[in-house]
């Protein structure tokens, strides 16, 4: 599906923005130089007739994306927690995007839950309300258990979403494959890699089992965080298309006002989230990956409720470390520090000058570290960063898009709560904490025992490897460099035999 005929997609895009009268919204927003404003209306304005319309009660650009599918609200979804980047009014207006989208019929969505469960909705739930939120991908009911009498949430995929979803990603990539024909610079960017990131991302979200499954395991990861929960998964009234978990009570997180009444404190709150974000992505490496305050609620003890489960990031322990020596680096300011995290991960290609990169570092932080608080952006940081790392070759780091995706929506939800919020003061204790417990001496002692546990595994075959090695090795007569990494071969695994990870590094050192 991925040919030509997308052109119209891409085209429909254009046009759909110059119908609904978003175009001009859009530029102002993002404050579009001349030139780019007369191309965008000459490209636009001739097609303004193959654009959707929309619904005119609604404002234009919203509107828009509405319009356009559920890949367009999601991208209007990030930019309603960024204020600081399209405005305050454009912001409050795309928060529609969130959970206040146009429902489907409580009719259709019966008829997906017997569908999918087998049995009459009437048995399951004595009282299955309308839809309380509706969101790009699926709807939301309250409902109550006959049998238990317990208030629960049930979700519901929305009717033909997958292939909506699909239509945009064909078009997506499409535009991807032009971008790398028209311009080769941008391949070192790898875009038609970054869509297929998003296209896992996404299909993953399109199957409610999966969701199930990771707002279980949060759940786990998270039971002990102070002032955090998530809702219980009700498994056996859960499939493909639907879900049920308890039901989340509480005021909404980007509901100022509803939470001044209830008496919550807002600048705890905004400190709180982001935290709370920082925690579960570098002492567990998942995190939840659309913190928008459409997915979060705070109940009457002050607690923030996590809700939607269907885009969960993951980053492993390596990639944990580095994105969190970067942060400290940035924090303590020590830009050389930074850049040889950079250059020890390969980020950076290892030909080119690390004083220079760690010179050019430290005109990204310090302008922004002599900002007043209000000021400071961990969004705008990384913007300043990409500028910088693209001019020393590094290319785009796919496991990393949702991690700093989330961290720019995390940032702009923390500051629609507190606007003078410090950024960096609030990161700090959480990242300080990470360092000192995985790259210190206790970091290295638990990589050992690891590496003891790994190579133990290899007891039952040793006498195999070992004969494999010497046969080898009476064989041939190896290069020095072979020769050598066999005697470490042979190291390793005569540590594993006598079971310690000590014996065999020492071994292999030598």
């Amino acid at each position: 599906m991925r040919g030509p005929h997308n052109i119209l997609r891409l085209i429909r895009t254009g046009a759909t923005l110059e119908r609904t009268g978003a175009m001009g919204v859009v530029l102002d927003a993002f404050d579009a130089p001349k030139p780019l404003r007369v191309a965008a209306r000459l490209l636009g304005w001739p097609f303004k007739w193959l654009g959707y319309s929309g619904d005119p009660s609604v404002p234009p650009v919203p509107r828009a994306l509405t319009a356009l599918g559920p890949a367009y609200i999601k991208f209007g979804q990030v930019l309603s927690t960024r204020p600081d980047v399209v405005g305050e009014e454009l912001a409050t207006q795309m928060r529609v995007l969130q959970d206040k989208l146009p429902p489907f019929s409580i009719a259709e969505a019966k008829q997906t839950i017997e569908s999918e469960l087998g049995v009459p909705v009437d048995s399951l739930f004595s009282h299955f309300s309308e839809p309380v939120a509706a969101a790009s991908i699926a709807q939301v009911h309250k409902a109550t258990v006959a049998q238990s009498g317990e208030t629960v949430a049930v979700k519901v995929l929305r009717p033909r979403i997958e292939k909506d979803f699909r239509k945009d990603i064909d078009a997506f990539y499409f535009a991807a494959s032009m971008i790398e024909v028209l311009s080769p610079s941008s391949r070192r960017l790898r875009p038609k890699d970054v869509i297929t990131h998003f296209e896992g991302v996404v299909m993953g979200e399109l199957d409610l089992r999966l969701e199930s499954a990771a707002a279980s395991e949060f759940a786990a990861n998270t039971a002990q965080d102070a002032g955090f929960q998530v809702p219980a998964i009700k498994w056996d009234k859960s499939s493909r298309r639907m879900m049920t978990l308890d039901w989340a009570e509480g005021v909404p997180l980007g509901d100022n006002a509803a939470l001044d009444a209830a008496g919550h404190d807002r600048v705890a709150l905004s400190e709180r989230v982001l935290q709370l974000f920082l925690q579960h992505a570098l002492r567990d490496g998942f995190f939840h990956a659309d913190m928008h305050q459409g997915n979060l609620k705070v109940a009457p003890n002050g607690d923030i409720i996590a809700l939607d489960f269907g885009i969960m990031g993951q980053i492993d322990e390596y990639t944990r470390r580095v994105y969190a020596e970067i942060l400290f680096g940035f924090i303590r300011r020590d830009y050389k520090r930074v850049a040889e995290v950079h250059f020890e991960a390969g980020y950076v290609p290892a030909d080119r000058d690390v004083d220079a990169f760690a010179r050019a570092l430290r005109a990204v932080g310090e302008p922004i570290f002599g900002m007043d608080a209000t000021r400071i952006s961990m969004g705008r940081l990384l913007n300043y960063l990409f500028e910088v790392t693209e001019r020393f070759g590094m290319e785009t780091r796919t496991e990393l898009i949702l991690l700093q995706r989330t961290m720019v929506v995390v940032e702009g939800v923390a500051r629609s709560l507190d606007p003078r919020m410090n950024i960096w003061d609030v990161a700090r204790p959480i990242v300080e904490d990470y360092i000192k417990t995985s790259i210190g001496p206790r970091a290295f002692a638990k990589d050992l025992g690891k590496t003891a546990i790994v190579l133990a595994r290899f007891g039952p075959r040793l006498p195999t490897l070992m004969e494999q090695l010497l046969i080898a090795q009476a064989q041939e007569k190896p290069e020095p460099s072979q020769d050598k990494a066999r005697l470490i071969m042979l190291s390793l695994i005569f540590g594993a035999a006598v079971g310690g990870g000590f014996v065999a590094i020492v071994g292999a050192l030598f």
